[in-house]
């Protein structure tokens, strides 16, 4: 018989025999249940304003503890955190504990204007239960738990852990199956996220601009319109794309091109902004 099982966190289900770790590279068969491999590893840490997130209609002016640990259930080829999020366990981290981390944001909250934790830098949900239980103790003391997330996760994960949730800055990469075809994802399962959490907490959507993949008018039409479908009043980020990881061979958008684009949404959506411009 075997002891395979299924991971529920994202539509990938990886099937994992013990000991097997996931696409993502953060999840494991421990031979009881499939759990976060990299639970309190820690990749990256930082006190950022709560505009680089981005978020800026939640708290403007306020300072977030920003989290990052290792791997994703993507696999961009334009990623711009690729030293983390295409890392393993192998790559360089220290462990801290939901306790740990909630104290030194309570420090910061008291010291530098720090509103909560955000898990962000690489994608937070493969940290599932990492996340779960330092959200639990972030809301017993009245802070704010944030991810910054690509949106591929399962709507049933997705509603279990929204309910501890303040914000989310989910990536839409572009707007067809074909574009998520190339990074390893599921164009529909981002629309569900989207959909979803904006009913439930404060959400706001950021698309990089990658030049010849998703630069064009007609498809940011089609992304901004959807989205006022869902609320007018959803922020868009159009971020502007460098060159990174595999795609090194691209100049940078154009800045006339990211202005275009913000226009162009700017005729559905009421709050769009320009990113790395």
């Amino acid at each position: 018989m075997s002891d395979k099982k299924v991971c529920e966190i994202c539509p990938h289900h990886c099937q994992l025999e013990v000991g097997e770790v996931g696409r993502c590279r953060g999840r494991i068969n421990d031979g009881e249940k499939i759990t976060a491999l990299n639970y309190g590893a820690v990749t990256s840490l930082a006190l950022d304003p709560i505009e680089k997130k981005p978020l800026y209609h939640f708290f403007p002016g306020s300072s977030i503890l920003s989290v990052g640990s290792y791997g994703c259930n993507l696999n961009c080829p334009f990623c711009q955190n690729f030293e983390i999020s295409m890392a393993d366990s192998t790559f360089p981290a220290h462990k801290t504990s939901p306790e740990k981390l909630v104290a030194l944001a309570l420090e910061l909250a008291r010291e530098r204007n720090n509103i909560g934790v955000a898990f962000t830098y690489n994608e937070p949900f493969i940290s599932y239960e990492f996340i779960q239980d330092t959200a639990e103790i972030l809301r017993e003391v009245n802070l704010k738990t944030i991810l910054v997330t690509n949106g591929t996760v399962s709507s049933g994960a997705l509603k279990k852990i929204l309910p501890l949730i303040d914000a989310m800055n989910i990536d839409l990469k572009g707007f067809s199956q074909k574009i998520y075809d190339q990074l390893g994802g599921d164009f529909k399962t981002v629309k569900n996220t989207i959909q979803i959490a904006s009913q439930s907490c404060h959400v706001e959507v950021t698309t990089l601009i990658v030049p010849n993949m998703n630069d064009s008018e007609d498809e940011m039409s089609a992304e901004a319109k959807w989205l006022a479908d869902i609320s007018e009043e959803i922020p868009l980020h159009v971020s502007r794309f460098f060159p990174r990881y595999k795609v090194l061979n691209h100049a940078p958008t154009n800045v006339r091109t990211v202005y275009r684009l913000a226009e162009v949404a700017g005729q559905f959506l009421k709050f769009v902004h320009t990113g790395n411009c």
